[in-house]
């Protein structure tokens, strides 16, 4: 089976640095396309495909946004395996017909999620996982005949429906990254509350978060898996 086709849809801001954690953690052949300064694909030739977090809400008018989202329908119309981190569980969730809304708080940090051991995304996973977290709006109501497999105090962390796979929680960050994310909260969040953030990334807890980095692999199993039923089919 050749390495699997991915389509990364970057909708960060701050571009470079997901990019580079995505392609780290993904053994594919990876296409990025940086969705706000209006790139997207010309079509659904991929395996698979990856939306990334973003300092944007899904609910904005933002034309980018809409475009993304109407290219993200059709890939999943296709069939094309989804996996969607932070604001890309966010965009999968209003596509499907889920609801999006702002907590009116930011949950950031090393903090724990539990899941409930159904969902192989999540295989070899501890039910109670240690992962880095940052946003301030949720996924408050899943998309119709969606599981919701991962939540916390702060509520929904991961749900699925059919080919199409969320979580809020960000398996990507290296600690470079949580630390830069957490120091740009400056007109958010105050001194004490970055601080009290910054304080908990350590190797200890990155290396405990380390851990939910097997669900990449995890997708790629499963795209491949998609991409094997294909191949036979035909």
């Amino acid at each position: 089976m050749s390495r699997p086709k991915i389509g990364l849809l970057n909708a960060a801001h701050a571009a470079d640095d997901t990019e580079r954690n995505f392609v780290r953690e993904l053994d594919a052949d990876v296409s990025e396309f940086r969705c706000p300064s209006g790139e997207l694909p010309n079509d659904f030739g991929f395996d698979g495909f990856v939306v990334t977090g973003s300092s944007a809400s899904v609910y904005w008018d933002k034309e980018w946004i809409g475009r993304l989202k109407t290219w993200v329908g059709g890939a999943v119309e296709a069939g094309l395996p989804a996996l969607g981190v932070c604001y890309g569980h966010q965009l999968l969730a209003d596509v499907l017909g889920g609801r999006v809304e702002d907590m009116g708080e930011y949950e950031i940090g090393y903090r724990p999620v539990e899941h409930d051991g159904e969902n192989r995304l999540l295989d070899g996973i501890d039910e109670s996982m240690t992962v880095f977290t940052t946003h301030s709006d949720r996924v408050a109501e899943p998309p119709p005949g969606a599981t919701v497999f991962a939540e916390n105090d702060y509520g929904i962390h991961g749900f699925r429906k059919d080919r199409a796979i969320g979580v809020q929680f960000h398996p990507e960050y290296d600690m470079q990254t949580a630390e830069t994310v957490t120091t740009g909260k400056d007109d958010q969040l105050s001194e004490e509350r970055i601080q009290e953030v910054l304080d908990g990334i350590t190797e200890s807890n990155y290396a405990a978060a380390c851990e939910a980095k097997q669900l990449f692999d995890n997708f790629l199993d499963y795209v491949a898996e998609v991409q094997g039923d294909r191949v036979a089919a035909d």
